[in-house]
């Protein structure tokens, strides 16, 4: 039987326990409180609890290759280090057949899936989105396409004039399987204000999900934390995650991503703890109980914190990468990928089962 650490909780935690046991819905008050409570044991082994149910000790992990046709950006969100100029030093936007000679010299055997964003450049027309990707499709078929943010839909709707449901299907036709999960930030029209979020609104961000979703794709999802969003805030994005996944059943996992400074040897102070990122990785699993995963992102947290997550809710750990560019940009002192290898020794070192998976958590190969 699950026991607490903490020998003495409070009635309002012992409440949450019962919920939580019972598989009853936390309210918005219940996850503030979590964020508000000092008790990070208690909370951390209530999630752990949560993933024992729905995933056992399997950790999910995939070979994939992040790759980035463009830099360029029409938006100047407050917290992006990534994005460039029309001509500023550095930009760039590459063509389909570019980027087969950059995935040509660089890719690894095994790679499953590419992880595709870029920039809102609105030099180029929304075709060139459709060509890139069907480029990258024909000259790689068995690799699949997980591609764009739903706020780089929601441009393309309006450099093209179609509907997101049209822009979705055009992007099906070149190869597109799956939406990437930026884009959310957090979900709240106030903070967008505040943070200078220039693309994709609240309602905006949910409705390019809802349509993929109809359109037979799963897709992930993100909250970026460690601004100037309240706790409330952070559990009302939460909270309209949960209510879209009722409504559609398509999202496949959960990623709290923790906000780098812009410089990359900025103090600690300018940094989430690691308390908090283990604390809003267990409250992501204890709200979200219909959505079968939660990520650990190694490039964000570092590869030791990755491990503990493991034990606070996670259950999955992304996967090798090469050569991620948009948290590095803005910050991230981890490694830039791991090896296959390196990250079997991660879940491994957690007491876990790595499970290599493929964009839809299909199971490819358990390393018991």
């Amino acid at each position: 039987m699950f026991t607490t650490i903490t020998p003495n909780i409070d009635k309002k935690m012992a409440e949450i326990t019962e919920k939580v046991r019972h598989g009853e819905r936390l309210t918005l008050e219940d996850g503030v409180y979590l964020y508000e409570s000092d008790d990070l044991l208690t909370i951390g082994q209530l999630a752990n609890e949560v993933n024992l149910r729905k995933n056992g000790k399997k950790v999910y992990f995939i070979e994939t290759m992040s790759l980035y046709f463009t830099n360029i950006c029409e938006s100047h969100c407050a917290f992006c280090n990534f994005r460039k100029d029309q001509g500023e030093e550095g930009s760039y936007t590459l063509s389909g057949e570019e980027m087969i000679a950059y995935v040509e010299q660089h890719i690894q055997p095994g790679v499953r899936e590419f992880h595709i964003v870029g920039g809102h450049n609105n030099h180029v027309p929304f075709q060139y989105y459709v060509d890139s990707l069907k480029a990258l499709h024909e000259r790689f078929p068995d690799v699949t396409l997980k591609a764009y943010t739903a706020a780089e839909i929601e441009f393309y709707t309006r450099i093209s004039g179609l509907s997101v449901k049209e822009v979705l299907t055009e992007l099906q036709k070149a190869g597109l399987k799956s939406l990437t999960g930026g884009g959310a930030e957090i979900l709240s029209d106030q903070y967008r204000e505040k943070m200078k979020v220039e693309k994709a609104n609240v309602d905006q961000y949910l409705d390019v999900h809802r349509t993929a979703h109809q359109l037979g794709m799963k897709t992930p999802t993100t909250m970026l934390y460690g601004s100037i969003e309240t706790y409330e805030d952070r559990i009302r994005h939460m909270m309209q995650i949960r209510e879209l996944q009722d409504e559609t059943g398509g999202f496949n996992v959960f990623i709290p991503l923790s906000m780098q400074p812009r410089n990359k040897n900025a103090s600690i102070m300018r940094r989430n703890s690691a308390y908090e990122d283990l604390k809003t990785i267990a409250i992501s699993r204890l709200m979200l109980d219909n959505i079968p995963h939660v990520k650990a992102y190694f490039i964000n947290i570092g590869v030791q914190l990755t491990q503990v997550a493991l034990t606070f809710g996670a259950s999955d750990v992304h996967g090798t990468i090469l050569k991620e560019q948009i948290s590095h940009a803005a910050g991230a002192q981890t490694p830039e990928g791991l090896t296959l290898k390196e990250l079997i020794w991660l879940v491994k070192g957690a007491g876990r089962i790595p499970v290599e998976r493929d964009t839809f958590y299909n199971e490819i190969q358990v390393y018991e």
